[in-house]
């Protein structure tokens, strides 16, 4: 697993996730502070993190 920073696009603290690494995937998933939304993109090819996009949803 990797570590990951990046702000919330709701209330732009800083937040972190836990990437596995094996797989690229989309997925919704809530900030850990405001408890909002987001749509995490994440690819990665060969073991390397190579996008990351972490969006709201709207509403």
């Amino acid at each position: 697993m990797e570590e990951y920073f990046f702000a919330c696009p709701y209330c732009w603290e800083e937040i972190s996730m836990l990437l596995d690494p094996s797989v690229s995937q989309t997925y919704v998933e809530d900030c850990e502070v405001c408890c909002n939304p987001i749509v995490i993109s994440v690819t990665f090819e060969d073991g390397e993190l190579t996008a990351f996009d972490a969006q709201s949803i709207e509403q």
